[in-house]
């Protein structure tokens, strides 16, 4: 029987971690491998997307979405074992931000984009941090509780948004019957309401919350927790790179659980927020609450 010394075992032993170590590297694929290659991870951020990811007074990226995207980085320096990750930031647009995670500038993007199965062709989402409705914003003194209580009266609509064949397809397929402005911007159809020209403006809820918010009497408005349609909004990456998407998907996913995201959304939707200490007043709507219950990265 051969006797090995104490430090023949220690080599050895030393030699083994080394070899186990360089095979977990070799291993890595994806954004995880770009990433310990390089020593950096690129987090994609929308300069005006209030609350969600927009630029602070300081110029610096914050927001909702882009704190998600400031814990997956945390996520995957504790994964990969990195001592210090290089965190960089870029400006993304609507037009833009596919095509630059695509091209690998960005590695991650969290703003206010809509996890669709036409974007599903192109990008790959993470399990879903938010979800719009399709809503209606109207006095609070109006009595109007639900859609149908629209019917026979007159709705504001901005020109060219998806909420125009949406009421008008629940008009016809609840057989009600509203009668429309038509507006070309958000402000315009928000003034319109205040003024009590139309008895309701319909669009994204959290966008009707942006404006109520800008108005000089935000208190006597509501917004019904009614939808005539939802999208959920989730982190976009590269497609085909399970590695990293399990990463992302367990940081929201723990956010979730936890009870952090709750928090950021009080922090971001229920408080003043920078630079003008803006209260958005934006109570959770029902399918976010679904989205928090149920965490799922299912588009629509």
């Amino acid at each position: 029987m051969f006797k090995i010394s104490r430090r023949t075992a220690i080599v050895a032993a030393t030699c083994l971690l080394a070899a186990s170590t360089a095979v977990s590297a070799a291993e890595l694929t994806g954004t995880l491998k770009k990433v310990q290659e390089t020593g950096s991870i690129t987090l994609g951020y929308r300069e005006s997307s209030v609350p969600f990811s927009y630029l602070n007074a300081d110029g610096k990226p914050t927001g909702y979405a882009f704190t998600v995207c400031q814990r997956v980085a945390d996520s995957v320096k504790k994964e990969l074992g990195l001592s210090k990750l290089d965190i960089k930031y870029q400006a993304v647009t609507s037009a833009n931000r596919i095509p630059l995670i695509q091209n690998g500038t960005v590695d991650i993007e969290c703003g206010s984009t809509t996890n669709s199965l036409k974007r599903q062709k192109e990008a790959a989402f993470s399990v879903s941090y938010f979800g719009i409705q399709v809503s209606a914003a109207v006095w609070k003194s109006s009595g109007i509780k639900t859609i149908d209580d629209l019917n026979g009266k007159t709705i504001a609509l901005t020109s060219g948004t998806t909420s125009v064949a949406l009421t008008k397809a629940y008009e016809r397929d609840h057989k009600l019957k509203f009668r429309y402005l038509m507006t070309k911007d958000f402000a315009e159809s928000m003034q319109l309401v205040a003024n009590k020209r139309a008895d309701a403006f319909i669009i994204d809820d959290v966008l009707l919350a942006g404006q109520i918010a800008n108005l000089s009497n935000p208190e006597d408005f509501t917004i019904l927790d009614a939808a005539l349609s939802v999208e959920p909004y989730g982190a976009m990456f590269r497609k085909d790179d399970p590695q990293f998407k399990a990463v992302v998907d367990k940081t929201v996913t723990d956010m979730i659980k936890s009870g952090e995201l709750e928090k950021l959304y009080t922090q971001w939707f229920e408080s003043p927020i920078p630079p003008k200490n803006t209260n958005l007043n934006f109570k959770m709507n029902s399918y976010t609450k679904e989205l928090f219950k149920n965490p799922s990265d299912k588009g629509i």
